[in-house]
């Protein structure tokens, strides 16, 4: 199927999120959408998908215009999109997830679950998806749960295939799984709109590439080009996709964990008798596969995990036992993996996402009243510093895209007085230029003397931030390595085999 997409418009108030976008997906191509966060390239498709009404534009598929009232028509048309964000029904099986809201029944009357395995298993046949129909999603892992996004779609037999943002959440194994599917998807015939930031992922699987930049086509690409000329016309200046940093100039050790087990509610070990240190000025970089005790880990330091035995210490002081809030007023810089769960309180705007743990106090209260001005020139230094974009910073932060959400959490992790500064996964979700500013950060940090902890499943990420590297795998370290050490002696590492 062609899908055209002729002067796409949409407007938010003022601000012009789609500028008059022509869009051309050919049948059995992969078409990459390339841009940074916020500009524009999921409204776009939400558009397509009946999500958005456009204000100027028209959709057409095999040349047929197209009105779209809802996502309802738009499946019926054979669109299919996977969001960034899974809509899957945890307690639910595979099967039960892909039949809802198209339930097939017998008899008008009952549920017609035996049919919806069936088309379940035939799908994944025919594709190597390997899902189990009655597996419950929420015990499957994140690149299962996507697949059984792309079952709904595929269910419903899309034509088109919208992937927003798909390997935002994936380990890289699991992004290429997805790539071998995605090729897959091409040989049957069907057409893939790929939104992507990731120059390496866009560049190996794309035909074609369009390129937007704040709302507007600014030109089309092959994968042939260099990241360098990608990035260029992602952000419309020249990008340095490597990190610029001096060796480091190590202080005190100041921040150890000695013995440190974490039990879960079964009381399985997912941090298993850890140890290590980390000193003034220096970036420790933790990798490995995600689900090998990292978020434990950093949970544990922050306060959240109760069934914690072992010691934290930082500046000489123990945390292990301490509330979150507590830990962060002993000088804890923190970013959490998940930044829509643990990071910012959608509903709040800018601003209060931006005092979050420190509205209470002095600059931003005067004994039981809040300073409101302050929260905002706090708010506005932030969003000015970070470059985060947003018509106001009264603003929800859940309006803001996933990149600009993550620069707020930074603004306010980094503008507290710090003596030690953790982040897992970064830059998840971040296009090159945010990636490239979030190092930057980073690395001031380190340079001013603070101990940095980074758990990143990015390898180009771990390499380049890294004074060192230590290794996860089920939940103990395999060793701590130089970031000179190979990429295959980590990549076995990361199985559980010792440098």
């Amino acid at each position: 199927m062609k899908l055209e997409l002729r002067g796409i418009t949409k407007r938010f108030g003022s601000f012009t999120a789609n500028d008059h976008i022509d869009l051309v997906v050919e049948p059995g191509e992969i078409h990459a959408l390339l841009g940074e966060n916020g500009a524009g390239k999921s409204t776009l498709m939400n558009v397509l998908y009946g999500l958005y009404q456009a204000d100027e534009g028209t959709i057409l598929l095999d040349d047929v215009e197209q009105h779209f009232a809802g996502p309802g028509d738009a499946m019926a048309a054979g669109i299919g999109m996977v969001h960034q964000h899974f809509m899957l029904i945890p307690v639910f099986t595979v099967a039960e997830n892909v039949m809802l809201g198209h339930e097939p029944t017998r008899g008008g009357v009952l549920l017609d679950l035996d049919t919806a395995r069936s088309r379940v298993r035939e799908i994944s046949e025919r594709f190597g998806f390997n899902v189990d129909p009655d597996a419950l999603v929420e015990h499957l892992p994140v690149g299962a749960q996507q697949r059984v996004e792309i079952i709904k779609a595929l269910a419903l037999n899309a034509e088109v295939l919208v992937l927003d943002e798909p390997t935002a959440v994936l380990t890289p194994q699991e992004t290429d799984e997805l790539m071998e599917i995605m090729d897959q998807l091409r040989a049957s015939g069907k057409s893939i709109v790929f939104i992507s930031h990731k120059l390496r992922e866009v560049r190996k699987v794309a035909d074609r590439i369009t390129v937007i930049r704040r709302g507007k086509v600014v030109g089309t690409a092959l994968p042939s080009e260099s990241n360098e000329e990608l990035a260029a016309k992602m952000v419309g200046r020249a990008v340095d996709l490597s990190v610029e940093k001096d060796p480091p100039t190590l202080g005190e050790t100041t921040f150890r964990v000695a013995n440190l087990t974490v039990f879960d509610e079964t009381g399985h070990k997912q941090v298993d008798d850890l140890s290590f240190e980390v000193a003034e000025g220096e970036i420790l970089v933790i990798a490995g596969v995600q689900g090998n005790g990292q978020t434990e880990l950093t949970e544990a330091i922050l306060g959240l995990q109760k069934k914690a035995l072992g010691s934290i210490t930082l500046d000489g002081e123990e945390l292990l036992g301490r509330s979150v809030k507590k830990t962060l007023d002993a000088g804890l810089g923190f970013v959490p993996e998940d930044r829509t769960v643990d990071g910012i309180v959608a509903e709040f705007t800018i601003t209060e996402n931006m005092v979050l743990d420190r509205a209470d106090r002095p600059p931003f209260a005067k004994g039981i009243a809040l300073d409101l001005g302050a929260m905002r020139d706090f708010a506005l230094k932030g969003i000015e510093d970070y470059d985060v974009r947003t018509p106001s910073i009264d603003t929800p932060a859940g309006r803001l895209s996933g990149g600009n959400q993550q620069k707020v959490v930074l603004a306010r992790e980094l503008g507290r007085e710090l003596r030690m500064f953790i982040a897992s996964q970064p830059t998840r979700g971040l296009d090159v230029g945010s990636i490239e500013f979030v190092h930057e950060q980073i690395v001031r940090v380190r340079d001013t003397g603070i101990p940095v902890i980074i758990v990143s499943t990015e390898l180009d990420e771990v390499v380049e931030l890294a004074d060192r590297i230590m290794v996860m795998y089920q939940g103990r370290s395999v060793g701590i390595v130089d970031p000179t050490t190979s990429r295959e002696a980590l990549g076995q590492m990361m199985a559980g085999i010792p440098a």
